[in-house]
């Protein structure tokens, strides 16, 4: 990408396109195309298809997606499967008639198969049934990736599916509905801070383990994927983007009672569903290419506590 290169970021709102676009205007890219959902409505083809042929976007980062928690998932598993094909379609479809130049699509880690070989393998994507509490949205998120790899296949694009672990970080989403793991403890154990509550009890396996990365690394990623002299050539035309590190829930807890300076304990439900009893994504292809990331899970949750306090608390 050059520096005046028309770059669109769709979902600049939410937690992975605002990071990318802050990166983006950060090393100097002065062309960057984004439209908000009142404007734009990515469900609606026609508007899509207009939009792209007003714009003529070079390169495409395809972050807008509905997303939510297990509990949202399980709740309202027909708009998360039809709104995510909808959005998806219209961008990458209108991404290929345009003739865009490279797009990335932001897949999930729910893609993977629930008893899948850890750590996780890009090969292993479409070996066998996915978890049941997000199963619509994992499916949503398959299409997307095997729309790239057709797309590759048939007319010779560059569309590449980046498979995050669990994102957080600024920007995150800290509402009942939206929120996961990492900002909806965040908010509990801070709000029990301000009650000086002794205890607070978690509605949250302990014994799950899950691998995280902090939005701006998963930026930083998605940068330098896109500024790849060379096309990678992937299985599924996807790739891993995470540290190769999990944590399971209890240590989680303790890292964010440090970093929000919670002194009381956390009362785990041990019979609470795990979903998929751990996650962690094998990085061994996007390490080779040369990325890893740089920010360590403590230093991150620290990162975002601050972000909480300034953007979520009313002084």
């Amino acid at each position: 990408m050059k520096k005046d290169s028309k770059i669109y970021v769709s979902g600049y709102t939410g937690l992975a396109g605002s990071a990318i676009l802050r990166e983006l205007k950060r090393r100097g890219f002065k062309n960057i195309i984004t439209e908000n959902s009142k404007k734009l409505d990515l469900r609606d083809e026609p508007k899509v298809s207009a939009f792209f042929k007003r714009t003529m976007p070079e390169y495409v980062f395809h972050a807008a997606a509905r997303v939510g928690n297990m509990n949202s998932n399980i709740k309202y598993p027909a708009e998360f499967l039809y709104h995510n094909l909808l959005i998806q379609n219209n961008v990458i479809h209108n991404s290929f008639l345009s003739g865009v130049k490279r797009l990335i699509f932001f897949s999930s880690n729910c893609a993977y198969p629930k008893l899948c070989p850890q750590p996780m393998k890009e090969e292993y994507l479409f070996s066998g049934l996915i978890e049941p509490t997000n199963e619509a949205y994992g499916i949503s998120k398959i299409a997307g990736i095997k729309m790239c790899e057709s797309y590759n296949q048939q007319y010779g694009t560059k569309f590449l599916t980046v498979i995050p672990a669990s994102i957080y970080g600024p920007g995150d989403h800290f509402d009942k509905e939206r929120a996961h793991i990492i900002p909806s403890l965040i908010a509990k154990l801070h709000s029990a801070k301000l009650k000086k509550n002794p205890r607070i009890n978690i509605g949250v396996n302990p014994n799950k383990s899950r691998e995280f990365i902090f939005v701006d690394d998963l930026a930083d990623g998605c940068i330098f994927l896109m500024n790849l002299k060379t096309f990678p050539k992937l299985p599924r035309s996807a790739i891993n983007m995470g540290t190769g590190k999990s944590i399971n829930m209890f240590h989680l807890g303790e890292k964010l009672k440090k970093a929000v300076g919670y002194e009381g304990d956390i009362i785990w439900n041990l019979k609470s569903p795990q979903g998929m009893p751990q996650k962690i994504l094998n990085v061994n292809r996007i390490n080779k290419l040369g990325w890893q990331n740089k920010i360590n899970l403590g230093d991150g949750l620290s990162e975002t506590y601050k972000w909480f306090l300034k953007n979520h608390v009313r002084n």
